[in-house]
């Protein structure tokens, strides 16, 4: 039975726009008869083309592949930061030893303190609160950046806002280098953070996070120079911060009028508070009378000691946060 006719709805040529990123293959369908092209090259040992080019660009994919591989394996042995939880990096910068410095007369060994960096860079990541600042990390800081080579950067955790610009460049300005990891022996890493606590994390992986501004500034004193071989002075000196920190700071006006009264009569028979020379107890409550506003109202023995600190020039720091 005849059927009707149908005129054609397209054209006899259609043109499809064919994807251009893969390889190209021979038109099977524009073969004529039964003939193999592939199959005929295949018997005579020979390679299609096609197959050529689709080798050549996996070796290529492969070859960027390994330098890739290569070049990661590379940053990961430079750059090794702690979980810190970071958004915003705010700035960087280097201090080089300074031979000059002779408050400590002798230099802890990283090495031994903090193990061998293996070519990584030994970052010490600080969670600190902008309502408190850690006047007594500023200044160990500093004295840090004049024994080391320190990275220095701020960041700013998203728990807090409306951090003050002199919070923000507390540690120094940005310096060109800050990408070339290591050429720095100690990172200080400090992050503005909501936090109860002042927090310190250096290994995650070997040490759980020390708390608390008295721990942390013993942490980074030990770096400076050893602590005092003898017992009884050794009390003495972790007695002074903590009376700082707990009493001067945190205590109640009668009991920072009792701190003052000791220091004045300890600062009466030596210069420093725990031996012949500046010591953390020195720093430590220089920070804390200072943060406590009471600098102007001090004993006699109090002002010349607050003076002798002032010469120093290590205290400055602190002093540009109270401004």
């Amino acid at each position: 039975m005849p059927m009707y006719q149908v005129k054609p709805i397209s054209g006899g040529e259609i043109k499809v726009d064919l994807p251009t990123c893969m390889y190209k293959l021979p038109n099977i369908h524009g073969q004529q008869g039964n003939s193999c092209p592939s199959k005929q090259a295949l018997q005579n040992g020979e390679i299609d083309p096609a197959v050529k080019a689709l080798e050549a660009r996996q070796d290529e994919i492969m070859r960027k592949l390994y330098e890739l591989k290569a070049a990661v394996e590379g940053l990961a042995k430079t750059v090794t930061t702690p979980d810190a939880d970071l958004d915003l990096t705010v700035s960087s910068s280097l201090s080089s030893p300074s031979p000059s410095s002779t408050t400590f007369k002798s230099t802890a060994d990283l090495d031994t303190l903090l193990g061998k960096d293996l070519g990584a860079l030994r970052d010490i990541v600080i969670n600190a609160n902008p309502a408190r600042p850690p006047l007594t990390l500023l200044v160990l800081h500093g004295l840090l950046c004049q024994r080391y080579r320190v990275l220095s950067t701020v960041h700013v955790h998203s728990s807090v806002s409306g951090v003050p610009p002199q919070l923000l460049s507390c540690l120094g300005p940005r310096h060109a280098d800050s990408y070339v990891r290591q050429r720095f022996q100690l990172g200080f890493t400090l992050i503005w953070k909501d936090v109860p606590k002042l927090q310190m994390k250096f290994s995650v992986q070997n040490m759980c996070p020390i708390e608390g501004e008295a721990n942390v500034a013993r942490f980074f004193y030990r770096l400076l120079a050893p602590y005092p071989s003898d017992p009884a002075l050794a009390t003495l000196v972790d007695s002074w911060v903590d009376t700082a920190f707990f009493q001067l700071v945190e205590g109640s006006a009668k009991e920072r009028a009792t701190v003052l009264r000791a220091l004045n009569a300890s600062l009466g028979r030596d210069p420093w508070l725990a031996g012949p020379e500046l010591s953390l107890a020195d720093i430590a409550c220089y920070c804390c009378v200072l943060q406590g506003g009471s600098a102007s109202s001090v004993p006699a023995n109090v002002q010349r000691w607050l003076k002798a600190c002032e010469n120093l020039g290590h205290f400055s720091p602190a002093e540009l946060l109270l401004q």
